[in-house]
């Protein structure tokens, strides 16, 4: 499929039928697989031959869909994982253990910063944050003789930077280890990563990629271009045997395209078992097929949100990268030509009591924990997933009491500004 446009891709990609068979991607919903011999398993378990024993590790469903996302981003390999919270995880820790240390943007996803920070450093490994937007020397300067990777966000979840990936490549590379980019807003159809240098790209593909609300779910891409073998001392859970697979080197059977997911799947998958259900795989496959449809909608939707709030007086700021006032329009323009995604967040005048008011008044954006979805829905951070804090706090943390984040979904954008317009009316 590699001749193909992204468009095609997204509707063919990963499963092509033979004669007779299924035209849509079969749900392979069981838990175990037979085979004749000893022998015909013993093989799977030596990874000497491929095909699947056990769900926990790998389906075939899962595999036809992990296939299509990898085609979208270009990379050689891909997994599925149980959610994006997993997926970034996974990605981590197979190249990361006690000892080593990450570099990461500190304007990303709140739950992933909880993820680095916290329980991996109760795993012995450490971070170093650094703003988007450090320079080049101070972005080398945080680097250690233990650093095993550098990570950040397309665009950051709810902050809505925009990752210079090609700085951040530059300097992971520098230092011989591989960056890896959560891709989960733009989608693979209004960026890919792995073009401007990423190694690795991670989804939760429960945002646009699904869609629809329907299923909880995470994917991992390699590029299958960052030479392990050249860094052996830096990676030796790759470029060293494996004395819990038979003695194998991944880096030196499976090369630089298939070595990262192989021992992914293998060992982490095989252990910790964070596997995406068939099912949700098949619904997720259901999602891809209309992406490239999807996200022209959503970015329109979330520019003419983005205009319209821009121009209301009790708005203080506006952080959408579309729009020319914001600070992230050059690097959105480079990285994100056909626009990044649809959500937006804004600050009202009147700090909490206001962001309570506008919510309460809100028709047709429903208040839910979720973004990138067909459906258009809206958070205040202060009043729910921050509420432990006070305005103080959210502060010094970057989200002010009158932070609102909406999701600009598949509606008419005319419908969505009214009913924005109407809820600051009431404030």
């Amino acid at each position: 499929m590699s001749n193909y446009s992204i468009n095609t891709k997204c509707v063919q990609a990963g499963y092509t039928p033979g004669n007779g068979e299924p035209r849509q991607i079969p749900i392979i919903q069981s838990t175990t697989f037979k085979y004749d011999t000893s022998e015909d398993m013993g093989k799977l378990f030596d990874l000497e031959a491929t095909g699947y024993f056990y769900t926990r590790l790998q389906n075939p469903t899962n595999d036809h869909v992990a296939a299509k996302i990898a085609e979208l981003e270009g990379g050689t390999a891909a997994m599925l994982t149980s959610s994006g919270q997993a997926a970034n995880f996974f990605a981590l820790f197979n190249i990361c253990e006690c000892g080593s240390h990450i570099v990461a943007s500190s304007s990303i996803y709140g739950g992933t910063f909880n993820l680095i920070s916290v329980t991996l450093a109760k795993m012995g490994i450490e971070v170093t944050f650094v703003s988007p937007d450090a320079s080049e020397e101070e972005l080398n300067a945080a680097f250690k003789d233990n650093t095993r990777a550098v990570f950040g966000e397309t665009i950051a979840n709810p902050a809505l930077t925009v990752l210079d990936i090609e700085k951040f490549a530059n300097a992971a590379h520098a230092h011989g280890v591989p960056l890896i980019v959560d891709n989960t807003f733009p989608t693979p159809v209004n960026c890919r990563p792995i073009e401007w240098g990423a190694d690795i790209v991670t989804h939760s593909t429960t945002k646009y990629m699904d869609g629809h609300g329907a299923a909880v779910g995470g994917a991992i891409v390699d590029s299958g271009k960052f030479d392990w073998m050249a860094h052996a001392d830096k990676f030796p859970g790759l470029c060293t045997p494996d004395e819990s697979y038979h003695g194998i080197t991944y880096a030196e059977k499976f090369g630089k395209e298939g070595a990262f997911i192989t021992k992914c799947t293998a060992q982490l998958m095989r252990d910790l078992g964070c596997i995406q259900s068939p099912q949700n795989a098949f619904l997720l496959n259901l999602g891809l097929e209309s992406l490239h449809v999807r996200m022209p909608r959503h970015v329109e939707n979330g520019l003419a949100v983005a205009k319209f709030l821009e121009s209301q007086e009790k708005v203080v700021k506006v952080n959408y990268p579309g729009l020319e006032s914001d600070p992230y329009h050059e690097l959105a323009k480079k990285y994100l030509p056909n626009g990044g995604c649809g959500v937006v967040s804004f600050e009202l005048a009147g700090g909490r009591q206001a962001a309570e008011k506008f919510m309460k008044e809100l028709k047709l954006a429903a208040i839910e924990t979720h973004v990138a979805d067909a459906r258009t829905c809206c958070l205040n951070p202060a009043t729910s997933t921050h509420r432990q804090m006070n305005d103080e706090q959210l502060k010094e943390a970057g989200i002010p009491a009158g932070l609102i984040r909406i999701s600009c979904g598949l509606e008419d954008k005319n419908d969505l500004i009214a009913d924005l317009a109407q809820a600051l009316e009431a404030i």
